[in-house]
């Protein structure tokens, strides 16, 4: 049977899924799309190169 685990280890893990909850997180606000002026520049490089 399986044994019933403490109080502690229960919070420790609480604690540590919520650290890779949060770690996910910040990784994908980091992910997020280009920033505008970088859009900008691709915009221009594109009218260049189709003569607009």
């Amino acid at each position: 049977m399986h044994d019933r685990t403490s109080t502690a280890e229960r919070y420790a893990r609480g604690v540590a899924a919520a650290l890779v909850a949060v770690a996910a997180l910040v990784l994908a606000a980091n992910a997020g799309p280009a920033r505008a002026d970088n859009a900008d520049q691709v915009t221009q490089v594109q009218q260049a190169r189709h003569g607009g």
